[in-house]
């Protein structure tokens, strides 16, 4: 089935869903109202002719400054058995920065939600251990939002002394075998 397909079915079947539906150079994106996202992706991982059973990635983008909502998560979804895909994507504003999370259709989004959730601070309503992933517990902010400071943060991160203090013990074991 061609991507515009996939568009026109989810259109028809979720029609005050789709916000608006985009292809460029052989891709098709779905934007979606990030409500009912879950029942959305179900339908696509369920439906014998769409069998959506592989999300390949799940990813944040921040538009900050240049249109509103600020932040959109993007799905890219694949079907092993019928070779076809598609790109979902869901706006979420600033102001309610969060969305369901679709563990419960793919459980591999686990760590993809949590990596968007540690560079975006979009948070994943119900997902089962929504921590950082890539930075410190201890961070502050959001690397990958537009409005980080280039510099990273103003100040030290207190973690890092005790990172320091480790390299140098490391530097004093030395393999004696």
């Amino acid at each position: 089935m061609e991507p515009r397909e996939i568009a026109e079915l989810i259109k028809d079947r979720y029609p005050t869903e789709v916000k608006e539906t985009k292809e460029f150079r052989g891709q098709v994106s779905v934007t979606v109202k990030k409500d009912r996202i879950v029942e959305i992706c179900r339908h696509l991982h369920d439906k014998p002719d769409l069998q959506f059973d592989y999300l390949v990635d799940l990813c944040g983008v921040d538009y900050h400054g240049k249109k509103e909502p600020r932040f959109e998560v993007v799905y890219h979804l694949y079907s092993i058995k019928h070779r076809h895909r598609i790109r979902l994507k869901a706006e979420v504003s600033e102001d309610d920065c969060s969305i369901d999370s679709i563990i419960p259709v793919w459980i591999g989004a686990n760590w993809h939600e949590r990596e968007c959730y540690d560079m975006f601070g979009i948070t994943f309503k119900g997902h089962p251990d929504l921590r950082r992933i890539l930075m410190p517990e201890d961070w502050e902010g959001h690397p990958l939002r537009k409005d980080y400071p280039i510099k990273g943060p103003e100040k030290e991160w207190p973690g890092f002394t005790d990172v320091l203090k480790k390299a140098e013990e490391f530097k004093e074991f030395q393999w004696k075998g």
